[in-house]
């Protein structure tokens, strides 16, 4: 039987998640990671279907509403905007199974960022794009905390639109957030990674549109960030304008005033390692997830 909706006067439920972009073939080198290899993965196919409004209220207001074929099951969720940036982000997240391939507009009704949306949005709801992949999902233990490490190959379908799905995501589910970090550096010794700040559905979104906005930047950390999202947006468009503007933007964080010692190292690496084409080296990586921290400590998740 399918599960109700969650408690609307409980808590909301919170992820704490590290997405991190992979080069071509990189996944292949990580599942030979002994992190990976302590447990054999869960391994399932995901069929995601999600939605919005034809105007994009949901996207406007910076959640993303899906349903999920997995194993038989579907199940419904409804994320809300995430706090952090340089990968890692804390958010509300609402998931619970569903009869058939509807949305249960009832359970989201009561839900309080719906709640929240002017005008009559739950009946303009329709599909807006899909995210077909495969998942390898571990569960490791780091020190005192407990990971769930889920390596995603597929692609995101949005309109007439095809952009590959390589994603490394590390969720917290107990402990301190500092696994995360300690967990992606050892990985990024092993592959060619990088934080990554664009989730599967705004990339959808911005797919279907044919858009690839890239916002002001005027802080460090900004900077950082506008470069993430530039290559993220030059692997989805193939356009290479958009790898030019994550190089002028990391050109931009190496010499910025915010940056002295260390960091302003850890830019300027930046800097020289990102090839034309876009794609991390394992020394970029190493290097981007270190300043990421960083940034993190900056400014911690709320």
């Amino acid at each position: 039987m399918p599960h109700s909706a969650p408690q609307t006067d409980a808590p909301a439920p919170r992820e704490i998640e590290l997405k991190l972009a992979l080069a071509p073939g990189a996944s292949e080198r990580l599942v030979r990671h002994p992190l990976l290899t302590a447990s054999a993965p869960d391994v399932s196919a995901l069929a995601n279907t999600y939605f919005d409004t034809p105007a994009g209220t949901l996207a406007a207001a910076r959640m993303a509403l899906r349903l999920r074929r997995v194993n038989g099951i579907t199940l419904q969720t409804l994320k809300t905007a995430g706090h952090g940036g340089g990968g890692l982000s804390t958010r509300n997240e609402w998931e619970w199974e569903v009869a058939g391939d509807a949305l249960d507009l009832g359970g989201l009704a009561e839900l309080a960022p719906i709640k929240a949306l002017k005008g009559d949005v739950l009946p303009r709801l329709a599909p807006q794009l899909r995210t077909d992949f495969s998942r390898r999902r571990y569960e490791v233990r780091h020190r005192h905390s407990v990971v769930e490490v889920a390596l995603d190959e597929g692609e995101i379908i949005a309109g007439d639109g095809r952009a590959p799905i390589r994603e490394l995501e590390l969720e917290l589910k107990a402990g301190s957030p500092d696994a995360l970090w300690e967990m992606a550096d050892e990985l990024a010794g092993t592959a060619a990674l990088r934080p990554s700040d664009s989730s599967k559905a705004a990339r959808g979104e911005a797919l279907g549109k044919g858009d690839w906005p890239l916002p002001d930047a005027q802080t460090a950390a900004d900077r950082f960030h506008l470069a993430l999202l530039a290559l993220d947006a030059g692997h989805d468009s193939g356009r290479a304008d958009f790898f030019q503007a994550a190089h002028r933007a990391l050109a931009e964080l190496a010499g910025h005033h915010q940056l002295a010692g260390e960091e302003r190292a850890l830019a300027r690496r930046l800097s020289g390692e990102l090839g034309e084409d876009g794609q991390p080296t394992v020394a970029f990586g190493q290097a981007a997830l270190a300043l990421a921290r960083y940034f993190a400590r900056s400014a911690p998740l709320r």
